[in-house]
């Protein structure tokens, strides 16, 4: 507590209580005495009123107040003492000490045991002794101890500060992580020791001269000089952490990224590789913010010192046998308006294995730890979306780059553009609910791809027929034709209306009814392969879809004491014509199709626009759900679909067969079904089966489990396949995937996948992982086998470690431990 000055007490006299808070108040905050007692004169002091916590000052000068029990003055040396429990407020910070001395004359503060000062920022420095100027700004402090706001934290034998902004703690230690709770005096999980360490709060920046690494209080690594900007900086010009890798197509590498700070809304990126087989791979990165967006502009090259390395051992050479290499990418968003949003993203490589065979760190396709799966592919698009409270908008163009050395990128399409837009009406149409939905897609290619689906007669192996240049070998029986030479516009439109009435009895009727029509145009090149299954020339196409059809359900309901079960018989039956000119339309974006229990009641079963379902359909089935009262369920679906007339849409081949081999192919289908079980939140369990419709074999075979407890979860998939000889899987396939992960304690985690070809009797794929996480430190350990086609084939197994600590930053090291050839 504190009140205003009202006297002064003589030379030599004690005072206590708040009539010395009140005189050390007016020497702090004037910086002086103002009228001098004479000398053995006694002086009377008035009776004080009530302590208020205000002070007066000066005009222009910050108020100071000061708390202690007592307060000695002596004037021979012009200093006063604040002692016991003492708390000195000046412009929101707090000093506290056993004991406080201000010196007139040098206008300082010496304060001793049990310092703690709190700055107005929430800094909070605890030192034995502290010597500092009466504003704060400069001193020096014993034994320091210092915790920031960020939760970062310093500690030194002496700390001087001087201009009120620059530190220099002697025999220092920095580090970002919270003392041990069970004991504060272990070291931490990592720590900085310097000689010096020095912090220009001016500069934002943190220097330290003579550096120790520590983890856990043992020595990792030691720098003579660096220095890193400070944990209130989200951006500074400098050098990042520098990585270092291992890679058989480069060697052992050093990467230093140097990093600019060109402005609050722009930045920049170097980050030279060094690597000892191939030179020196150089890449940068710009990035700017726009007021209603941002881009970026990312570029990487390389000239190679030994591109003989990328040829293989039969004496061919790989897309990396080449002295130059690169790759240029760019990507950017920009908002129109609250709805509507555009931008682009790019990549152009010099061949394309280099991203593969460099990784480069500043590329959007880097693989960063050994968990993530490789892109295969590159995107180049320019896009526009839009998105309403009931409708959306989205239109592309597309280029796909390959980066498989068995990509053709003649094959690849190139999408000029492809529209979507669906639309659903706010208000009922008829009752019901009415929606609308196109598509426009214009795309074109150089070369027809073709793949096989047979062995060659002549040489016994698979796919030769198809790579051959005889048009005689690439007929429907041999090959499929994926995409044709040429250009291909499509528009599609289609409308659909739908209401659900649920009856007196509880038996649930949705009538629907849709229209389609298409229309396109499409020119193929004369290629007398390609005769075989599109005519050459120019072709302009049309056709319509009508549909009407009533879906039916009735579930029965029945609570017991231990939950709710039902079960919903499910009928839905399908009226329209015969689909039209099969084979004469391109099958560009429908020739995946998998028939189980997800798109059994589907009213079109195809996944794209190239292909619409005709003819009558019954689809049927039943349902069956258990709800527990603990919270657990069970769920079972069992069907068939039925071709009631007309043609059967799955069963008349286009260019790729899509529809044989599908189950759906007969009038009628498989049996599909789907059995879930989840006790509780721990275990799920679910299965997916298709069953071949005269013997009851299976067909298709999925069977997943996952487990979640408070320490470990795990997964398992086992897939069985059966052949599928018109679309091109002559054996059947078997594989078993898993996947796991154990919490060792609070912060160590170990993880791993593998999966296992059944047929081939090996394991394809394999990931280990082992990690720990806190608020200061992420350290993780990986190992990976990893298949590389580029050069020589080999199966890598590599081992990376990435560390990250707060505040200083995160770097990786990789290392190849062993190669496997003859892949």
């Amino acid at each position: 507590m504190a009140t205003p000055l009202r006297a002064r007490p003589p030379a030599g006299r004690r005072c206590r209580g708040f009539a010395a808070v009140s005189a050390v108040l007016g020497l702090l905050a004037w910086g002086g005495l103002t009228a001098p007692a004479p000398a053995q004169q006694q002086i009377e002091f008035p009776k004080l009123p009530p302590p208020k916590r205000t002070a007066v000052a000066p005009q222009g000068q910050a108020q100071m107040l000061v708390q202690a029990n007592e307060i000695d003055y002596d004037y021979a040396n012009h200093r006063v003492s604040a002692v016991g429990n003492v708390q000195i407020y000046y412009k929101g910070a707090r000093l506290e000490a056993d004991r406080v001395i201000y010196d007139q004359t040098t206008k300082r503060l010496h304060a001793e045991g049990n310092v703690r000062l709190t700055e107005a920022n929430g800094e909070v420095t605890h030192g034995e002794i502290m010597d500092l100027s009466d504003d704060y700004r400069d001193g020096f402090v014993d034994s320091l101890r210092l915790d920031a706001p960020d939760q970062t934290r310093f500690a030194a034998a002496r700390a001087e500060r001087s201009a009120g902004n620059f530190t220099v703690f002697h025999s220092g230690v920095y580090t970002a992580c919270a003392p041990c709770k069970d004991d504060p005096r272990k070291p931490p999980l990592w720590q900085v020791k310097a000689a010096r360490i020095i912090h220009d709060q001016g500069e934002k920046m943190i220097y330290f001269e003579d550096a120790r690494l520590e983890f856990f209080g043992q020595p990792l690594a030691w720098l003579p000089y660096f220095s890193t900007p400070d944990p209130t900086v989200k951006r500074k010009t400098g050098l990042l952490i520098p990585t270092i890798s291992n890679k058989s197509s480069y060697g052992a590498a050093l990467e230093v990224p140097y990093y600019w700070a060109l402005a609050p809304n722009y930045d920049a990126t170097l980050a030279p590789m060094i690597t000892t087989k191939q030179g020196l791979l150089l890449q940068g990165e710009f990035r700017q913010r726009l007021l209603n967006g941002a881009y970026e502009i990312r570029a990487a090259g390389i000239y190679q010192l030994d591109k003989d390395y990328f040829i293989r051992s039969d004496g061919t050479t790989t897309p990396g046998y080449r002295d130059w290499r690169g790759s240029v990418e760019s990507s950017g968003l920009f908002a129109l308006n609250d709805k509507w949003v555009w931008g682009w993203d790019a990549v152009m490589l010099s061949d394309k294995t280099f991203l593969q065979d460099y990784n480069p760190h500043l590329s959007a396709y880097r693989v960063n730890d050994a968990l993530q799966t490789a892109p295969t592919e590159g995107t180049s698009q320019i896009f526009l979306v839009g998105r309403g409270n009931r409708s959306y908008f989205e239109a592309r163009s597309i280029y796909y780059l390959g980066f498989s050395e068995a990509d053709v990128q003649n094959q690849i399409p190139v999408i000029h553009p492809v529209i979507d837009y669906k639309y659903t009406f706010d208000h009922p149409v008829l009752g019901g609910e009415l929606g609308f939905k196109a598509n426009f897609t214009s795309l074109s290619r150089n070369e027809a791809n073709f793949d096989a689906i047979s062995k060659s007669v002549l040489t016994g192996s698979f796919g030769n027929q198809c790579l051959t240049a005889d048009p005689a070998v690439k007929t429907p029986s041999t090959c499929l034709l994926r995409g044709f030479p040429g250009v291909y516009n499509r528009f599609s439109a289609e409308a659909e209306w739908r209401k659900t009435f649920t009856d007196a009895l509880g038996q649930q009727w949705t009538p629907f009814a849709s229209v389609r029509a298409d229309l396109a145009t499409l020119h193929v090149d004369n290629d007398p392969s390609v005769a075989n299954f599109l005519s050459p020339g120019d072709s302009d196409l049309a056709r319509a879809m009508p549909a009407v059809g009533l879906e039916y359900r009735y579930p029965f309901i029945s609570v017991e004491s231990w939950g709710t079960q039902t079960i919903e018989p499910i009928a839905q039956i399908i009226a329209r014509p015969n689909e039209t000119q099969i084979g004469r339309w391109p099958n560009e974006d429908a020739q995946t199709l998998i028939f189980d229990d997800s798109n059994l009641f589907r009213v079109d079963k195809f996944s794209g626009w190239d292909r619409v379902e005709g003819g009558g359909r019954a689809n049927y089935g039943v349902q069956y759900t258990a709800q527990f009262n603990h919270g657990g369920f069970v769920n079972a679906l069992f069907g068939q679909s039925y071709q009631l007339f007309g043609r059967n849409s799955f069963a008349v081949a286009d260019t790729a067969n899509t529809g044989l081999d599908s189950g759906l192919d007969t009038t009628r289908s498989d049996y599909v079904a789907r059995l879930a079980y989840q006790p509780n939140s721990i275990y799920t369990f679910t299965s997916r089966f298709r069953f071949d419709n005269d013997s009851f074999t299976v067909r298709r075979l999925e069977l997943e489990g996952s487990a979640r407890f408070d320490r470990w979860s795990a997964s398992l998939l086992y897939g069985d396949y059966a052949a599928q000889p018109d679309i091109g899987f002559l054996d059947r396939r078997q594989g078993i995937l898993g996947s796991g992960s154990i919490k060792l304690d609070a912060n160590w985690v170990l993880l791993g996948a593998a999966r296992y070809d059944i047929n081939a009797g090996k394991f394809d794929q394999t990931r280990i992982g082992l990690g720990y996480v806190d608020d200061c430190l992420i350290l993780a350990l990986n190992y990976i086998t990893n298949y590389t086609y580029s050069g020589n084939p080999v199966a890598d197994h590599q081992i990376m470690l990435q560390l990250s600590l707060r505040t200083l930053g995160g770097t990786s090291v990789s290392q190849n431990v062993g190669s496997l050839g003859g892949l």
